[in-house]
């Protein structure tokens, strides 16, 4: 099996919303900020090949909406047919894209205009199957008032009118090495993405952990629709964690990539931060 880390460009949010009602004061001391309160937050996507599969998890906000998004002052975007190449593959190559949820900044590559007119828009992964929870694609369709901003249907429409579009009811094995483990809070049918790797095994983790700082249990994000059961959800995943050793692979922490974690006196904390070769 071989991993790739994907950089599909940063954005910023206010630190205010990223952390919730966990104050600036404690906060600013696990991540920093610009003098504007803005955080800097990565894309970080991740092809797992298999041999048999090449399984791309999240795919960054894309650049079709980056006018309508400039209050989060998108930066170092990439072409994944560029990003691909450099590590040995096309965009065709590409059998599953994983979608953690439907968010922009997780699923906006997942479609690109055709031409500089804008007009006409394709698959970037013209051969892939995309796999969303069934939950978060009627939620996409009929959004609530709160997360209806986050939901272009030009980012996931095309997929479905391809036939390309795979729903996501209950956890299931996506092939031999990959299971797929349903999670809510953040918002409905989140995707966590376990990786079984021949000596550990990997946690996609998204929006369920944003940052290594969000590792309290309490510190959960403004963003979350449920924040109770996003607190619920979290311990879950970060008890088998600590007790399996699992590594958690970090979308949108721009300073730590991945990390253990340890549980001391019901807490958790992070163990060893490391990077993919």
């Amino acid at each position: 099996m071989k991993l790739h880390k994907i950089e599909a460009g940063l954005f910023h949010c206010d630190g205010g919303p990223v952390f919730g009602v966990v104050p600036k004061k404690v906060w600013e001391k696990r991540y920093p900020c610009n003098s504007d309160n803005f955080c800097s937050l990565s894309m970080r996507c991740l092809l797992v090949d298999t041999g048999e599969r090449r399984i791309l998890i999240d795919t960054g906000c894309g650049d079709k909406q980056l006018d309508y998004l400039k209050y989060f002052d998108i930066q170092q975007g990439i072409k994944f047919e560029d990003e691909l190449r450099r590590i040995g593959y096309a965009c065709s190559d590409i059998t599953d894209v994983v979608l953690t949820h439907l968010h922009f900044d997780h699923c906006g590559g997942c479609t690109r205009y055709t031409d500089s007119e804008r007009k006409d828009i394709e698959l970037t992964f013209p051969n892939a199957t995309h796999w969303v929870g069934a939950a978060q694609w009627e939620n996409f369709l009929k959004p609530n008032v709160r997360e209806a901003a986050s939901y272009f249907p030009e980012n996931m429409l095309p997929v479905e009118q391809a036939g390309r579009l795979r729903l996501v009811h209950d956890n299931e094995w996506l092939c031999p090495e990959v299971e797929l483990r349903l999670f809510n809070g953040h918002t409905v049918g989140q995707i966590a993405c376990y990786i079984h790797a021949d000596e550990r095994t990997y946690v996609y983790v998204g929006d369920i952990i944003p940052l290594a700082a969000s590792l309290p249990l309490a510190w959960v994000s403004a963003y979350d629709t449920q924040p109770l059961q996003s607190m619920t959800e979290k311990e879950r995943l970060l008890h088998e964690a600590a007790a399996k050793e699992q590594v958690l692979f970090f979308e949108h922490d721009a300073y730590t990539e991945c990390c253990t974690v340890k549980e001391v006196n019901g807490k958790y904390r992070v163990d060893e931060k490391f990077t993919l070769i």
